[in-house]
C-alpha cells in the first residue's frame, strides 16, 4: 500500500504541478531552440517551452521526504537533484542568455565531476560503498579494489549524459526512464532497501506525471533540466545496489546512443564515413521513416525487454 501511495502521489504532484508550469514557462518565454544539426522537421518545435523537468524534479523533492530512511538514499537523492541543478544551469543559459549549447562542454564536465566525486566519497565515508560490483546471472562478487572508483565514477557520468542523449524525441527519454526506475524499484525491495525502493517509486510517478504533457506532440520538453536528473538518479541507484553492471541490461538503450555517437564521430574522425544516417541512434530511425510514435514504442519495449532479462539475471 505504502508503495502504490507514493507512486500515486508523486504522479499527482507532478500532473498539477505541470497544469500551472506550461503556462509560466511560455509566459516567461523559455522555449526550446532547435539545433541546426537536427532533422529539418524538429524545426517546427522550436519555442516549445523546455525545463519541464522541473515537474518531476518538484514533485520528487515533496514526496521523498516522506519515505527516505537511511542515509544512502538522501546521497542518491541529493546527488539526482545537483545533477538537475546542472541541467537547469545549462538550459537557463539556452533560454535566457540565447546561447543554444548552453553549458560549455569543460563547464559541464567539471560540474558534473565534482557531483560525481561528492557522491562516491560520501558513500565511502558512511560505508555504504563497496569495492565489490555484482556479476550478473552469475550473482557473483568482484572486486575492483582501488580501480572502483574511477569505475563508478565512469559509470555515473557515462549513464548521466546516456539519458541526455536520449532525451532527443517527445516522450522517448521520460518513457524509458520510467520503465528503468520502475525496475530498479523491484531489485532495491528485494535487496530489502524499502527507503531506496519508494524513491524510485517516486521519481517514476514524477516521470509519468510529466508524460502528460510530453507525449507527442510534446507540449514541454524535460530539457537538460530533467535529463541530467533522471541520468544521476538511476545511475547513483545502481551504484549504491551494487549492480553497476545490471545498467547495461536494463539502460540498454542509453547504451545504444552513447555507442552509437562515439561510433559516429570515430568513424567520420578516421575514415570520413559516417556509420548513422544521423546520431544518436533515435535520429538514424527517424531519417529512416520511423515517426516518433513507433521510435518511442519500440524503444520502450527493448528497455522492458532487458529489464526482464536484467530480473533474471539476478535471481
Amino acid at each position: 500500500m505504502e508503495k502504490a501511495l507514493t507512486f500515486v502521489a508523486s504522479f499527482g504532484a507532478s500532473a498539477i504541478l505541470g497544469i500551472f508550469l506550461l503556462p509560466l514557462l511560455r509566459r516567461l518565454k523559455f522555449g526550446q531552440s532547435i539545433r541546426e544539426i537536427g532533422p529539418d522537421w524538429h524545426r517546427k518545435k522550436s519555442g516549445t517551452p523546455t525545463m519541464g523537468g522541473l515537474m518531476f524534479i518538484a514533485a520528487f523533492v515533496m514526496v521523498t521526504p516522506f519515505v527516505i530512511r537511511n542515509t544512502g538514499t538522501v546521497s542518491v537523492a541529493v546527488c539526482a537533484v545537483l545533477f538537475g541543478i546542472i541541467g537547469f544551469c545549462d538550459d537557463y543559459i539556452k533560454v535566457v542568455k540565447k546561447r543554444n549549447l548552453g553549458l560549455t562542454a569543460s563547464q559541464k564536465f567539471l560540474a558534473q565531476l565534482l557531483v560525481t566525486a561528492a557522491f562516491l566519497l560520501f558513500l565511502l565515508y558512511k560505508g555504504h560503498l563497496s569495492t565489490q560490483i555484482l556479476i550478473p546471472f552469475i550473482n557473483r562478487p568482484l572486486n575492483l579494489g582501488v580501480f572502483f572508483l574511477p569505475f563508478a565514477a565512469f559509470v555515473l557520468l557515462a549513464f548521466v549524459n546516456g539519458v541526455n542523449l536520449t532525451d532527443g524525441i517527445d516522450g522517448l527519454a521520460g518513457f524509458v526512464t520510467l520503465a528503468v526506475t520502475l525496475f530498479l524499484s523491484v531489485v532495491a525491495y528485494r535487496d530489502g532497501n524499502l527507503s531506496l525502493c519508494l524513491a524510485c517509486l517516486t521519481v517514476a510517478g514524477g516521470i509519468l506525471g510529466f508524460l502528460l504533457f510530453n507525449i507527442h506532440p510534446a507540449k514541454v520538453f524535460m530539457g537538460d533540466t530533467g535529463s541530467l536528473f533522471l541520468g544521476g538518479f538511476v545511475a547513483a541507484v545502481a551504484i549504491l545496489l551494487r549492480q553497476e553492471l545490471l545498467l547495461v541490461l536494463c539502460g540498454i538503450i542509453y547504451v545504444a546512443e552513447t555507442l552509437s555517437v562515439v561510433l559516429q564521430v570515430s568513424s567520420f574522425k578516421l575514415t570520413g564515413k559516417r556509420i548513422f544516417k544521423m546520431s544518436p541512434l533515435h535520429h538514424h530511425f527517424e531519417m529512416c521513416g520511423w515517426g516518433e510514435t513507433k521510435i518511442v514504442s519500440v524503444f520502450t519495449a527493448v528497455t522492458v525487454i532487458g529489464c526482464v532479462i536484467g530480473y533474471y539475471a539476478i535471481r
